[in-house]
């Protein structure tokens, strides 16, 4: 179902760091934090250091096409607890829009809704092996803000399950919010690839660089490739405090 997770990871070690928070917008307060996922004192303000300083660039790069604007930051570091969290939640909410009884599941129910949950996370997992992208500190969610502040309009927010999510979703729109949207998600994918990062083929607002899809997609482009992840699960770093 991910075939990225066969890739080999070779760990760099780049540490965990805080996100700056005078250079970026951030959603406050962290979706996931208010719905009580167990971060455990850990912040998810943090990407390893090599991470970051591809961020500043992006960020930078906007600035340069869009004064005044910066990037919003939704979400970065994920313990795999807290993946697992929001798996488990996501399962309930699309069982209950499947008219499924979400603490009685059968088998084939679960098959179901796996495709569906897992389109939008990833997997959770203890297996240095098969990292989830945000556990390894090398994924980042993040849309747009203008001079003003406010989060650009991307047709769709983060983290919405449907078929609007998809990257290209409003490519052929003839509305002129459609066109805008487009045209913004251009612009988030455009600054971000230009400095190293990916785009998730599903969603909009998910970018990574140096994680095992960065290196499964690199090598479906360049089937001779043998380029490995150099993130790998990140919760054996040496984690700073908090981002202030």
């Amino acid at each position: 179902m991910k075939p990225y997770r066969t890739i080999p990871i070779n760990e760099c070690g780049e540490p965990l760091v805080p996100i700056p928070q005078d250079k970026f917008v951030f959603f406050s307060p962290h979706a996931y934090v208010a719905l009580g996922a167990p971060y455990n004192g850990d912040s998810p303000w943090l990407l390893r250091s090599g991470v970051l300083e591809a961020l500043l660039e992006a960020q930078k790069s906007l600035a340069s096409q869009r004064p005044g604007w910066k990037i919003m930051v939704f979400d970065g570091y994920r313990p795999n607890a807290v993946q697992e969290f929001m798996v488990m939640r996501e399962f309930r909410i699309q069982a209950e829009a499947a008219n499924f009884d979400p603490d009685h599941l059968t088998e084939s129910q679960q098959e179901q809704l796996a495709e569906k949950v897992y389109r939008l996370f990833g997997i959770p997992s203890e297996n240095p092996a098969t990292p989830p992208p945000h556990s390894t500190g090398a994924a980042v969610d993040c849309t747009l803000a203008d001079e003003s502040g406010k989060e650009v309009d991307m047709g769709s927010p983060i983290d919405e399950n449907s078929d609007r999510s998809n990257p290209n979703h409003f490519a052929e729109a003839e509305d002129a919010a459609g066109k805008k949207a487009h045209q913004n998600r251009i612009l988030l994918h455009d600054i971000m690839q230009a400095n190293g990062f990916l785009r998730h083929h599903a969603e909009w607002w998910h970018f990574s660089t140096g994680d095992q899809y960065w290196a499964w997609t690199q090598r479906q482009q360049d089937p001779a490739s043998q380029i490995a992840a150099h993130y790998g699960r990140a919760d054996f770093l040496k984690k700073p405090a908090k981002a202030s």
